[in-house]
């Protein structure tokens, strides 16, 4: 995994450096997934026959891809925009809990309101799962501009792919477009292992992954929403419990 320069110390280097290091940053194995995930959304555009510019928009606004899916695919299939809206906004609901538990290490010393809205733009699966990793090791009031680096860096990445699939949907085969777009939660699974470090942590992706069949039958499409929140929620309660409440032990 692409890891930043070494770190000096706050101080030693301006806002635009960290923002360069930060776009550096977002050259990793999780950013060229984003990139191949991407291409699969540019062919289902071309395959829909959805204007390109518009799909660019939708990745630098939008920047959720399944809430991109439901908009491609609902304005395709001639859905109420007003349907629409509340779909798209209900897919955005599950990475609220995201950009609280990251926001913390995004903000700096000195808290901007535009900053945070800049850097809060920015969290999605890949920058949050990514910036536990990297956000530690950057001086505090570095923080902010080096956020906003790997999350630009990610888009360019995504706008680029996005763009590459449409182009290339003629070459890729169908099948293997779509297959594409698993690519992200794949590797989103996969950044959660590797960075679990506590119990709490396993605990979390094992309940989370437990509740995750049973969320898929509830309406609305906020499976991964309510997997997530369920599981964290029980594995906090869990870890939190006196130790001889946990393991059944009598006084």
């Amino acid at each position: 995994m692409h890891s930043p320069p070494s770190i000096p110390e706050a101080g030693e280097a301006g806002t635009p450096v960290w923002f360069l290091r930060g776009a550096i940053a977002s050259l990793s194995a999780p950013g060229f997934v984003l990139l191949a995930t991407f291409l699969g959304f540019g062919g289902l555009l071309h395959d829909l026959g959805f204007p390109i510019v518009a799909g660019l928009i939708s990745t630098v606004l939008v920047w959720a891809l399944p809430a991109q899916v439901i908009l491609v695919g609902g304005l395709a299939s001639g859905s109420s925009l007003p349907a629409l809206a509340i779909a798209v906004c209900l897919s955005g609901v599950r990475l609220l809990p995201m950009v609280v538990s990251l926001m913390p290490l995004m903000r700096g010393r000195r808290p901007r309101l535009w900053q945070e809205l800049l850097c809060a733009h920015f969290v999605a699966v890949t920058l949050w799962a990514e910036g536990f990793r990297l956000l530690p090791k950057v001086p505090t009031a570095a923080r902010p501009a080096f956020s906003v680096g790997v999350g630009a860096g990610l888009m360019t990445t995504s706008v680029i792919g996005t763009a590459a699939g449409f182009y290339l949907t003629n070459v890729l085969p169908a099948p293997l477009a779509v297959a594409l777009l698993l690519l992200t939660p794949i590797s989103f699974t996969i950044l959660l292992v590797r960075n679990a470090k506590a119990r709490v942590d396993w605990l979390a992706i094992v309940l989370g992954a437990a509740i995750s069949p049973f969320a898929s039958y509830l309406p609305g499409g906020l499976d991964l929403f309510w997997a997530g929140v369920g599981g964290g929620t029980l594995a906090f309660v869990i870890a939190r419990l006196p130790p001889k409440r946990r393991t059944g032990a009598r006084p």
